[in-house]
């Protein structure tokens, strides 16, 4: 009977610590909190400065032109699988998604993060990502930013 009170008293006790006991509030709840504006869907690391007549060759020799146009690409940029390029800025304005420098680095980079409207999703290869040095995106980042 002993050890009977003495559980009985150990067990109030307990449930007087409990956060479901009516009057004990102090619930967590899985709520985040509000958040204002648009998360980032990708980190990257900051890329070295660009350099727009190196970004040139390489959109070209990268097979950019197959299914992007691009003006200042010229003949080389005829593509009508991807986005026109020439209109790169009002992408990046929909998207909002940052700078037009990071929403282009992220397009090279990342792809999904963002696909324009009226294109098909993951036709473009993510392996630029590695297959690119930093500074290879960076003048393609600036050759695309720049020119048009």
């Amino acid at each position: 009977m002993r050890r009977l009170a003495a559980f009985a008293a150990l067990a109030v006790l307990v449930a007087g610590c409990s956060d479901s006991v009516p009057g004990n509030r102090k619930l967590t709840t899985p709520t985040p909190d509000t958040v204002i504006g648009k998360l980032p869907t990708t980190t990257t690391t900051p890329l070295p400065p660009g350099n727009a007549a190196a970004g040139k060759p390489l959109f070209i020799s990268s097979g950019c032109g197959a299914c992007h146009v691009f003006t200042p690409a010229g003949s080389a940029a005829v593509g009508k699988v991807g986005p026109d390029l020439d209109h790169l800025a009002e992408y990046a304005t929909q998207a909002n998604q940052g700078t037009l420098e990071q929403f282009t680095a992220t397009s090279i980079t990342n792809p999904a993060a963002y696909v324009a409207p009226g294109y098909p999703a993951g036709v473009m290869p993510s392996t630029y990502s590695t297959s690119l040095k930093p500074q290879q995106i960076a003048d393609l980042v600036a050759f695309l930013t720049k020119a048009s």
